[in-house]
């Protein structure tokens, strides 16, 4: 069997792998994909000039393609290798590169302008360069053959691979310079130079398959790391707003604490004045003064445990409170509650009413001949009305803030709608909002003394 048998062979593998490489650069567009590209294109094209038949001087001088690949092959170097993290390496390759150029430049001249490549100079001076080519190989095997990361070992397997054929084929050459395609396939040079060829980019293309499937595992992990550190810095942001929706909600118990303990205690001096004059006039009626007493400061010193408490609850401590009013006034005031049952279980504000009707003592006029009339009711629409006739006081009232005011913030810190204030018809207005919670969420009872 002879070379020319066998040098089509080697050639299509060399098409084979060019194209397949082809596609890979096109689908992923990645660097080392489009120089090994290139890489396996200038062999096919170098094989295939050994078959043209080309007068001497344009054959050699086509056949300096090999020495373009070897510029491709370090460069392919500097990726499988990862020379960026060794720069003096890194130098020495890009000096040969362009050592390589200038060497190409040269040999074109020669073949192209000049007889020189017919002298017996020439044929000696190509030896240096045979072996320059070699040991730069041979020290790339020398530095990385022992190195741990896969990617390189195929690179130098490769190298290792061409540096065996070329070796083989530098002494056939010199044995025999005069080539022929006749020549049986075991003494023909370039048969040693194509299957070096061949097997180098065998192994660069295995080593450029596990790279690319490593990086794709990397990303991978990568990606899985960033899906795990999204997934708590969302946890930590959910505990972050769930701290924050606790400091607000205890800033909100807190606020309405204040507010609570804000109550004008003013009733309770007067409060006290009336049970002393009872004490003498009528003690039945100051016992029970008193029993009415406890039950009202009972509920208020509980009322602080709460933000809500139900309407009957409020309902049952303002009549107690309005026991103390009536024993203070008697008929000079009067007390109408009409709240419909459906509503008893809705939610305000403790205290709430207890602010309102003292509002209203406080402002109006409470004489025998002009009785202060308050009333207490709801409508159809989740509302609670609380409204007195209008008969204001001459004399301006010193007021401390507490009130209506105090009443609209506690509104303000539940994210309820606030108190509707007005005058119709000759009744002051004040329209409350009652809450309703889900039947899972409901106010605890206040205590209130009336077991």
């Amino acid at each position: 069997m002879t070379y020319e048998a066998l040098s089509p062979f080697f050639w299509g593998m060399v098409v084979a792998m060019f194209l397949a490489n082809s596609i890979q650069w096109f689908m992923y567009r990645e660097r080392i994909y489009g120089l090994y590209t290139i890489y396996t294109l200038i062999w096919a094209f170098y094989f295939v000039i050994n078959h043209l038949g080309l007068p001497t001087n344009l054959g050699s001088f086509f056949k300096l393609s090999s020495y373009l690949g070897y510029i491709f092959y370090l460069e392919l170097a500097k990726i499988f290798l990862n020379l960026r993290e060794r720069p003096r390496f890194l130098r020495s390759v890009v000096v040969v590169q362009w050592m390589l150029v200038f060497y190409c430049a040269v040999k074109t001249y020669v073949y192209l302008f000049t007889d020189f490549w017919q002298s017996t100079m020439h044929t000696i001076l190509l030896q240096p360069i045979r072996f320059a080519m070699l040991a730069v190989g041979g020290y790339i095997v020398f530095s990385f053959f022992r190195s741990k990361d896969v990617v390189a070992r195929f690179f130098v397997a490769g190298t290792a691979s061409l540096l065996i054929n070329h070796a083989i084929t530098a002494a056939l050459l010199i044995h025999s310079p005069n080539l022929s395609l006749s020549l049986p396939f075991w003494q023909h040079p370039d048969l040693f130079l194509q299957v070096g060829v061949v097997l180098d980019l065998i192994f660069f293309s295995l080593g450029i398959s596990y790279r690319h499937r490593r990086e794709a595992v990397r990303k991978a992990v990568v990606e899985k790391d960033l899906e795990r550190e999204r997934e708590q810095r969302h946890r930590e942001n959910l505990e972050a707003d769930l701290a924050i929706q606790r400091m607000q909600h205890e800033k909100t118990e807190v606020q309405m604490r204040a507010l609570q303990s804000q109550v004008n205690p003013h009733f309770l001096f007067n409060g006290l004045n009336t049970l002393s004059s009872l004490i003498d006039e009528s003690p039945g009626q100051a016992s029970k003064f008193v029993d009415e007493l406890s039950n009202v400061y009972r509920y208020l010193l509980r009322s602080n445990e709460n933000e809500l408490v139900t309407l009957s609850d409020e309902l049952r401590f303002i009549r107690s409170y309005f026991h103390l009013l009536q024993t203070r006034f008697g008929t000079s005031v009067d007390l109408q509650v009409s709240v419909t049952e459906e509503y008893q279980k809705a939610l305000l504000p403790p205290l709430t009413l207890q602010l309102l009707v003292e509002n209203a003592v406080k402002h109006n006029v409470v004489l025998p001949d002009q009785p202060l009339r308050i009333r207490i009711r709801t409508s159809s629409q989740d509302l609670l009305i609380v409204e007195n006739n209008l008969q204001r006081k001459n004399l301006r009232i010193e007021s401390n803030g507490v009130g209506l005011s105090n009443i609209d913030t506690k509104y303000r810190l539940l994210n309820q709608p606030t108190p509707l204030v007005g005058e119709a018809d000759g009744w002051f207005q004040v329209i409350l909002v009652l809450i309703n919670l889900p039947q899972t969420q409901t106010a605890r009872p206040v205590g209130h003394g009336y077991e």
